[in-house]
């Protein structure tokens, strides 16, 4: 059988090509137009499972229907779900469709095919839903009694198995259901733990915590000690306005960011590993190297994480946000030269970050428009992955290449390539951390 199928999928290909080539007039379109769709079998189209035969597959798959009389072929439906039909993917002989992601309202367990001329046809298909998928949180520190979103997808609400979540392992109070958005209600109790949506379908848990102290480098609480420790101190604080306890703040809503300006003094949070002793060594909780407490030997698949919190009436339209892992050959607390370790570290200085270094630009405002939160905190969270920027917006020419390489961190508003508007921002950051994705 499973020869017979190959020489099948050959005759097929045959086909195409032959049509491709072709200098007629006559398209398969045209050719089919009339005819009864005739399926006979479906396909993967993974080349290395490509000779099994399918009769299901999950929401969002892509399946080569095989058959004749294919080519008028103008619509294509799961269940109640109309699928996007590309035309150069549709032959006589074969129709290769993605099913829609959006969870059938009413299940036939049936793909229909609709030709032009409105000739139509069903096929037996089973089309499986996954079990719920967490993507984010709108803040992962979100105090009990808040209300949160949780993105994701394949929310279902079925009248016979209600969906449920849990943040910490305590239900929460579900507020609005779609699809691809939850709101809810964290609960009392909650603590340090996923986030579960569970469904008709299945569980579904999050790759990140609630209140994660997983990967955590700065939470300016004591949890590892690290704070300010470069040139410049930025004030840490505990107003009564933080997420959970004390915040770094850069700027204070009165100090105006220029749109093409440099404000080290009052825009720049950093953090340099070493000390200034002789020879230079890495003190616990005060210079000691981030790759030291945080793993970073899977960087690719990880992802910088903070919260934040920027009131309306101190918005921010000006200059990027430059996030900054080096290793102490581009940078380090005290002087220049040879380590504990033998070696060599550049010292205190300021021109690492001003070349083609790699690191994260963040930039949620627009020329139009400016940012902030509404002096709530969110959740931000920037893939490793694409810390691939130099200074000025521009590709990086030297990248983030081992574990090493996040021995120090910097965090400052300026340039990336873009400039702004001048304004007079504030903004509450806490929770630094590096988890995986």
């Amino acid at each position: 059988m499973k020869r017979i199928f190959k020489y099948s999928l050959l005759a097929a290909a045959a086909v195409m090509a032959v049509t491709t080539a072709s200098c007629s007039d006559e398209t398969d379109a045209k050719k089919d137009q009339g005819a009864t769709p005739v399926i006979k079998y479906a396909r993967p189209c993974d080349i290395a499972v490509a000779d099994s035969l399918l009769t299901s597959a999950s929401l969002g798959a892509r399946v080569a229907f095989v058959g004749d009389n294919l080519g008028d072929v103008q619509q294509v439906w799961f269940n109640d779900q109309k699928a996007k039909l590309n035309p150069t993917m549709v032959t006589s002989h074969t129709i290769v469709v993605d099913i829609p992601n959006n969870i059938p309202g009413e299940v036939t367990n049936k793909a229909r095919f609709i030709t032009g001329t409105g000739i139509e046809v069903e096929y037996d298909f089973f089309v499986s839903v996954p079990a719920p998928k967490v993507n984010t949180m709108s803040c992962e520190y979100a105090h009990a009694g808040d209300i949160v979103t949780l993105t994701g997808a394949y929310f279902a609400d079925d009248p016979n198995v209600p969906l449920t979540v849990s943040i910490g392992g305590v239900e929460a109070d579900i507020r609005s259901i779609t699809q691809n958005e939850l709101s809810v209600v964290v609960p009392e109790g909650a603590t340090e733990g996923p986030v579960v949506v569970t469904s008709i379908y299945g569980s579904g848990k999050s790759s990140f915590n609630y209140m994660d102290t997983r990967g955590m480098m700065f939470d300016f609480d004591g949890l590892t000690g690290l704070t300010n420790h470069g040139w410049h101190n930025m004030p840490i604080e505990d107003d009564g306005t933080g997420i959970s306890g004390n915040y770094m703040r850069l700027g204070d809503g009165t100090i105006t960011l220029q749109s093409d300006g440099w404000d080290d003094n009052n825009f720049s949070f950093e953090y340099w590993a070493g000390s200034w002793n002789s020879p230079v060594d890495y003190p616990e909780r005060e210079g000691v190297k981030l790759c030291d407490i945080v793993d970073f030997s899977d960087f690719n698949n990880m992802s910088l994480k903070f919260e934040i919190c920027i009131p309306e009436n101190a918005a921010w339209q000006a200059c990027a946000m430059q996030l900054i892992f080096a290793p102490v050959t581009k940078v380090s607390m005290g002087n220049a030269g040879e380590d504990v370790n033998g070696e060599m570290v550049a010292g205190c200085n300021n021109t690492y970050f001003q070349d083609g270094s790699a690191r994260g630009l963040w930039r949620p405002w627009t020329d139009s428009q400016a940012y902030h939160t509404g002096g709530e905190w969110i959740t931000v969270s920037l893939p490793i992955s694409d810390f691939v920027y130099g200074m000025d917006g521009t590709g990086a020419s030297s990248f983030l290449a081992s574990a090493d390489d996040f021995a120090s961190f910097q965090l400052f508003l300026w340039s990336g390539g873009v400039t702004g508007v001048d304004c007079t921002p504030l903004l509450k950051i806490d929770n630094i951390r590096a988890v995986h994705n």
